[in-house]
């Protein structure tokens, strides 16, 4: 069989059970499990070195937050990703995010602002595909916190999972991660002098962005490329 998660590590201080969900939501996000692949109990719980009951229970979880689909007499399943899915998910973000950058420029701190500016440094130096996708959910998660509304900053963390998925898939597209950059500069800019109509809607803006490469990308999926 070949071996493509690896066994979990069981000396962290959370239960086994968050460790393996954790552990299969990665690797569905990262693309290691497919769209359309069946989720067999026995090969997960033998790769990661754990029983059947916890991957059970994770796989479980995962089809409540949507990453997996079960049919009747068949299995578990990779939820596959449709046009409607990302249209649902991208316009909430949109909206969201361009709210949350509009607070955030009439609340913004000096300190916040330097604390964007070094995330901005960061993201220009990736090592990998997942090294890039931390910096941007740090860079969105800095925004977040600016804003200073905390049943905002929920709701987006609620979005979370589902906004990784999607934003793993947008920054492997070549090229998006420097335009992404880029859109993130003129966002500091826009919250650092306070200018609340321009950050709403650079904020609105990148996220359309980041729609259209998705769609982009299903539409070569579709084609078979």
């Amino acid at each position: 069989m070949e071996r493509r998660l690896v066994p979990v590590k069981l000396d962290s201080y959370k239960p086994l059970r968050e460790i393996v969900l954790e552990a299969l939501r990665e690797a569905i996000i990262n693309g290691v499990l497919i769209p359309g692949e069946r989720l067999m109990e026995i090969q997960l719980a033998e790769e990661m070195g754990v029983s059947r009951t916890p991957v059970r229970e994770a796989i479980r979880k995962l089809e409540l937050e949507g990453f997996v689909v079960m049919i009747p007499r068949k299995g578990a399943y990779v939820a596959g990703v449709s046009f409607k899915d990302v249209k649902d998910v991208f316009e909430i973000r949109a909206a969201l995010e361009g709210l949350a950058a509009g607070l955030a420029a009439e609340k913004v701190t000096q300190e916040e602002v330097e604390q964007m500016e070094r995330a901005l440094h960061y993201e220009r130096e990736p090592d990998s595909l997942e090294e890039m996708v931390q910096s941007d959910t740090d860079f969105h998660a800095l925004l977040y916190k600016a804003s200073r509304n905390e049943r905002l900053i929920s709701i987006l963390a609620n979005l979370r999972e589902q906004i990784q998925r999607f934003r793993t898939t947008s920054l492997a597209v070549p090229g998006r991660p420097k335009t992404a950059i880029q859109e993130h500069r003129a966002m500091v800019d826009a919250i650092a002098r306070h200018d609340v109509e321009d950050a709403q809607s650079l904020a609105a803006a990148h996220i359309e962005n980041a729609a259209n490469i998705m769609y982009e990308a299903l539409r070569e999926i579709a084609r078979g490329k």
